[in-house]
């Protein structure tokens, strides 16, 4: 144990802070297999203490004027774009994201994101006319509360970084709650957000797990909202939790997302998609992990699906190239393994890949990147979100038919569109069920939200809308407009 990092640590009410009791923690590096740092679990003194510090700061952050909250951002983004490379090194050590992809992709995903939140804000109007029919009414966007923010392992920084920032412009106060298995990226963060010199109490972070700090800030009285983003079945058992209290809860959930690939679709689309499914090992909740392609084009995607998956190195996230790392965890990689195999043994065709470990490896959670062909929308590796780099295949003969198959799951995260037929792709756009919809490979605009429907929550994370999920809106009237705005 003294050979390991010490993270025991909290950071609350602008200090570190040793837990009120030991539940220690290893952090695991998915790469080898062997502890890196230990971190202490919280327990309900924790949490109580960090909300009351919350609750204590929060009348002054909220009064605080915008453009000061908008500096103390503005600080914040310096001092992260400074430690990039301790980001990158926490994170690649932590869930294994490859070292080069997670300096550029990873620990660049929370700068990308700090920037967005501060252009947005500079233009955000706190207090807005209704219209010109009612000349003296106003919308108001006041900050909600004490915030708990809980937040998984697979894009640490993305996820920290799209509820902190908005939360933190808004007026909120807030207690972070990262993923145990993923915690030292949210430890760099708090050092971050010390380092610029925010008030005492405006941030708090405390490490725990669901059952411990995460239920216990959903149920505590004075936490006015939850923002989660994990699993369906986490993000249920936080809306019950979060009941008795009538918080706001706002889940950003599990996807399994369609791409239908038409037989007029560009030359790379089956390649691109496949790689986008096996991208950060398949750990994102929006990857394309369903292939729909027409049937004039089937057999030369599963071809070219197969060869992406041969051709995909596999390697530790410490080595530098464009290689994809391991999965999280040991529970991560046998779940992955048993949906691998119920795949074949419920009849999927499997042209890439398979159980057990690549070739030439003997420790760490890898996967090898699987492909199945002639799958059926009603076997299990169709329905369930995998979380690995596992693609499945599925033949369609006509337009509705795809419609039919993408909308055919509890999810709705996002869907993708590859065909050179503008109109369908409007048509499309339009009747697939999800938050969101991507379209022959080009990225939605900066400050779109990310968010989806049914049973991948209804979160809005990104852009104006992203601000104003950490907002209560209030309806005014008799508003005096001579007084102006800002009496």
């Amino acid at each position: 144990m003294s050979d390991l990092a010490d993270k025991r640590k909290f950071y609350i009410d602008g200090a570190w802070v040793d837990p009120a009791a030991p539940q220690d923690l290893e952090v695991i590096d998915p790469t080898t297999e062997e502890p890196v740092a230990v971190i202490s679990l919280g327990d309900q003194a924790d949490t109580d203490r960090a909300v009351a510090a919350a609750k204590a700061a929060f009348p002054a952050w909220a009064d605080t004027p915008p453009a000061e909250r908008l500096a103390a951002v503005e600080r914040l983004l310096a001092v992260y774009k400074k430690r990039a490379g301790d980001m990158a090194a926490a994170i690649t050590h932590e869930m294994g994201a490859p070292a080069d992809m997670s300096l550029a992709d990873q620990a660049e995903a929370g700068s990308w994101h700090i920037e967005t939140f501060i252009e947005t804000f500079r233009d955000f109007e706190f207090v807005r006319p209704l219209g010109d029919h009612a000349p003296s009414s106003r919308i108001a966007w006041e900050p909600v509360g004490v915030v708990g923010l809980i937040t998984p392992w697979n894009w640490p920084m993305n996820q920290v970084t799209l509820k902190v920032t908005p939360a933190l412009l808004a007026g909120n106060t807030v207690i972070l709650k990262p993923s145990e298995i993923a915690p030292l990226s949210s430890i760099v963060f708090a050092e971050m957000v010390d380092e610029a010199g925010f008030p005492p109490g405006v941030f708090n972070m405390v490490n725990g797990d669901g059952q411990g700090v995460g239920t216990q800030l959903s149920t505590h009285p004075d936490v006015d909202m939850i923002s989660f983003t994990g699993s369906t079945r986490a993000g249920i058992a936080i809306t019950k939790a979060a009941a008795d209290t009538v918080k706001k809860v706002v889940l950003e959930l599990g996807g399994k997302g369609a791409n239908l690939i038409f037989a007029d679709a560009d030359e790379k689309a089956v390649i691109r998609g496949a790689r986008h499914c096996f991208y950060n090992s398949g750990q994102s909740c929006n990857a394309p992990t369903r292939m729909l392609v027409e049937r004039p084009a089937y057999d030369k995607a599963v071809a070219l699906a197969a060869k992406v998956a041969e051709d995909t190195r596999v390697g530790s996230a410490h080595d530098a190239g464009p290689h994809i790392g391991p999965v999280v965890s040991k529970q991560q990689w046998d779940k992955i393994q048993d949906l691998i195999q119920k795949g074949i043994d419920e009849g999927a065709r499997l042209v890439a890949g398979g159980t057990g470990l690549p070739e030439g490896v003997n420790r760490g959670y890898f996967v090898r990147p699987t492909v199945f062909a002639d799958v059926t929308n009603d076997m299990t590796i169709a329905r369930q979100e995998i979380f690995g780099p596992v693609l499945s295949i599925i033949p369609f003969d006509t337009e509705d038919e795809a419609v039919e198959i993408a909308n055919d799951t509890i999810y709705g995260l996002t869907n993708y569109v590859q065909t050179q037929d503008g109109a369908r792709r409007n048509r499309l756009a339009r009747k697939l069920r999800s938050g969101m919809v991507e379209m022959n490979g080009e990225s939605r605009g900066r400050g779109s939200a990310f968010g989806g429907v049914k049973a991948s929550g209804r979160a809005r994370e990104g852009g104006i809308a992203g601000l104003e999920e950490f907002m209560d809106s209030k309806a005014i009237s008799g508003w005096d407009i001579e007084a102006g705005e800002n009496a």
